[in-house]
């Protein structure tokens, strides 16, 4: 049976999820999101969610960090904390870059064709042309920072406001105030303009919103909204409400769960609306039902733990450093909160027998019990017992019957899951036991469910029997404990430890098997995979290694996390699995063994293909040919012998010969010649080579890139060869003159 496993040699990147919004602007063209991190703006793709690309610098500690942008779909214009405006094309490539003369940092861009308007702190509003970089007006009278700056639809004009509550309308042909709009009696945060374009509405902070009309500075209509308003957007001239027989003329507010809303966008193409939270979160409406969508999670903070969830791995949840568990749809990356646990959830588990249960713990002290109904998932039941942090918690193999937790108050509980479900039931604890003399790091069951593992930091792991009683003690660690998995097939449990090793262990007589090494950090997370006939593991050095149990030997090591794993999780029939850790990125890994190996066998096939379309050449006198395809395939022994054949036809026919050859074929037959100049055997056709490329480098036929360094190494061994030679022509004539030399007293003799 073992043979028949399909061993695991390789995985490869499937998608990768990062931070793509930390805060600030956020803009909505077609089907992409645009969205403002610390050096960059990231195009999020809303059908997939994934980034598909980026537009500025990495994010780092000496990237030039961005203040705001604003686009159009086809360029980008951002402002950056060094006092520069960059315009970028969609490829990433800076076209123009200039100091924004701003004294202080610039809170809001607009851009229209080709003018940008930007509203600094300084209180101060400009507007440039961007095809030569010009400050083309200064407009001042706002008072401190200016955060709305906005065009006229159809009028050359600029409206813009800063902290004073009045609203500027500024003419662009003159540049001059042309109207003051004064009705708020705080800081103005939005306007936006009606269908007519002749009225337009504005909100703030005094809890109001101004209906306004083009031209005259008396407020048609106030209407009090009784909270601060941060931002107001158009909707479309035919919207209807459901129930409305005709347009409603009243206003209407979102409402997050209670999180603050910083942003509303309206996307014509697909009749929806986004809404930004304070939380970083982009949740997409529908505009007439108002039912959620999608929503995106622009930030998660450190990735705790992950679980699959329902059937072939429908949902992703994902536990961070939060009080909710997000609920990913695998396919398009939609997420929606799991609220209930008060304090940050610590683990995930799902049930092998139903994937539609999950359980959760906390450091609120609780453990929940998770079901799916539909898209979404219920809370169903709590368990309470504990009295401190609930780090682990696994669940029953065989059915979903019971499942124990581990805590930092050093108990292993087990509890009792009902059969039947009803919401926010109390789980029943049916077991307790004093586990270890430290906090406990993990807990799980064996396959058969009659034995229960536990992991600790007090360096040891212990085996339970079903009723808590002590089975016995893995000892053998230098370090706390991190994980322990049971072997699917085998009595053999595997732990891995912050001492940086990994060890397999005998549940029959509790001794230690084997030791794997090869992780320079500590090992957090290792699991058995292909019927437990290899190990994949996490440390805290960001390294994902594959093991293989036969030869203890490191199959494969895998590096893209920047910072320590947390979770690793793997899918129920192994064709990839999830990490996530520090660096708040989650990725997704796909087997990639059956493609490596497809890859070898045709690369074997075209090689021996090309090898017998070599041998065809060379029997077939055509040396030009073979000469070209051996340096493709980069045989210089092949290739000195087919220089060798050419020598033998003269010497002209060598030079013919390399004249024909590309230059990138030239620098492969400089390389082989210099390999064959270190032995003396070869020095003839190497010099004869070398001497051919120099002539034609000097006549400007040839040249090389990046061959300074190999023609210095050939240096060395051409002055040996030409002493080695020097002497011997010194010894020919010394021999010739010898034979001179004795020819008289041998004709004397006779």
């Amino acid at each position: 049976m073992a043979n028949k496993v399909k061993l695991k040699e390789s995985f490869d990147v499937e998608s990768k999820h990062g931070a793509f919004y930390t805060g600030g602007n956020v803009e909505w063209y077609e089907d992409t999101l645009y969205c403002q991190t610390n050096a960059n703006i990231s195009l999020l793709n809303i059908e997939n969610g994934l980034v598909e690309k980026s537009i500025g610098e990495e994010n780092s500690e000496e990237a030039d960090f961005i203040q705001t942008f604003t686009t159009d779909g086809q360029r980008l214009v951002s402002s950056h904390k060094s006092g520069l405006l960059k315009l970028w094309n969609m490829n990433n490539e800076i076209e123009k870059m200039w100091k924004y003369i701003h004294k202080g940092p610039i809170a809001k861009l607009t851009l229209k064709e080709n003018k940008l308007v930007s509203g600094g702190s300084d209180g101060v509003v400009r507007l440039w042309d961007l095809q030569y970089q010009a400050c083309l007006l200064s407009l001042r009278g706002c008072q401190g920072v200016v955060n709305v700056a906005e065009f006229h639809p159809i009028e050359n004009n600029v409206f813009a406001s800063g902290d004073d509550g009045k609203i500027y309308s500024f003419e662009l042909d003159k540049g001059n105030i042309s109207f003051t709009y004064n009705a708020h009696y705080s800081k103005v945060t939005s306007i936006v303009f009606c269908h007519d374009n002749k009225h337009f509405v504005s909100c703030g902070r005094d809890k109001v919103i101004v209906l306004w009309e083009f031209g005259k500075t008396v407020a048609i209509r106030t209407i009090p909204t009784y909270e601060a308003v941060e931002v107001i957007v158009g909707l479309p001239i035919k919207f209807k409400l459901p129930g409305f027989k005709s347009e409603p003329e009243s206003l209407y507010s979102v409402e997050e769960g209670g999180l603050a809303v910083t942003n509303l966008i309206f996307n014509t193409k697909s009749k929806s609306l986004a809404v930004i939270t304070a939380e970083h979160n982009i949740i997409l409406h529908h505009l007439k039902s108002f039912v959620c969508l999608k929503q995106f999670i622009g930030f998660s903070d450190e990735i705790l733990d992950i679980a699959f969830v329902g059937k072939n791995d429908t949902y992703l949840a994902v536990a961070t450093n939060s009080n909710d568990i997000k609920l990913y749809a695998n396919s398009t990356m939609n997420c929606e909160l799991l609220k209930g646990h008060t304090d940050l959830v610590l683990s995930l588990t799902t049930s092998k027998t139903n994937p539609d249960l999950m359980l959760s713990s906390a450091k609120d002290n609780t453990i929940r019990l998770w079901v799916l109904e539909g898209n979404t998932m219920t809370c169903m039941g709590i368990g309470t017992r504990h009295t401190s942090s609930v780090g682990s918690v696994c669940f029953s193999q065989t059915s979903a019957s019971f499942a124990v937790s581990v805590s930092q108050d050093t108990c292993l509980k087990l509890w009792e899951i009902p059969a039947k479900q009803e919401k926010n039931i109390g789980l029943n604890c049916t077991y307790t036991e004093i586990a270890h003399q430290k906090d406990v790091n993990c807990v799980t069951v064996s396959p058969n469910d009659r034995i229960i593992a536990t992991a600790s930091q007090d360096k040891t792991a212990k085996l339970w029997t079903d009723s808590l009683t002590l089975v016995g003690v893995l000892r053998g660690h230098k370090r706390g404990v991190w994980s322990i998995r049971f072997s699917p097939v085998d009595q053999v449990v595997v732990t891995s430890s912050a001492d940086c090793t990994i060890k397999l262990w005998s549940v029959a007589d509790l001794n230690c098997l084997k030791t794997l090494e090869g992780h320079d950090a500590s090992v957090i997370r290792a699991d058995f995979i292909s019927s437990g006939m290899q190990i994949l593991s996490a440390g805290a050095d960001g390294l994902i290694k594959l093991f293989s149990i036969k030869n203890s030997e490191c199959v494969s090591t895998l590096d893209q996390h920047e910072a320590r794993i947390w979770a690793l999780t793997v899918k129920r029939d192994e064709s990839g699995f999830v990490t996530g850790g520090s660096d708040s990125i989650l990725i997704k890994w796909k087997d990639v063994t059956e493609d490596l190996k497809l890859k070898r066998q045709k690369e074997a096939e075209e090689l021996a293909l090309q090898e017998q379309k070599l041998q065809n050449y060379i029997h077939n006198d055509e040396l030009l040919k073979a000469l070209k395809l051996a340096l493709r395939l980069d045989r210089p022994m092949q290739v000195l012998k087919i220089i060798q054949g050419v020598i033998k036809k003269g010497d002209t026919g060598l030079v013919d010969t390399i004249k024909e050859l590309r230059n990138d074929q030239k620098e492969s037959l400089f390389k082989c010649a210099t390999n064959w100049n270190m032995n003396s055997k070869h020095c003839q056709p190497a010099q004869l080579v070398l001497n051919i490329l120099l002539n034609e480098l000097q006549a400007g036929e040839f040249r090389p890139v990046g061959l300074s360094s190999t023609i210095e190494g050939a240096l060395p061994y051409t002055e040996r060869h030409f002493k080695r030679l020097t002497q011997l022509m010194k010894d020919l004539q010394f021999v010739t003159y010898t034979v001179n030399c004795m020819q008289p007293h041998a004709k004397a003799l006779n």
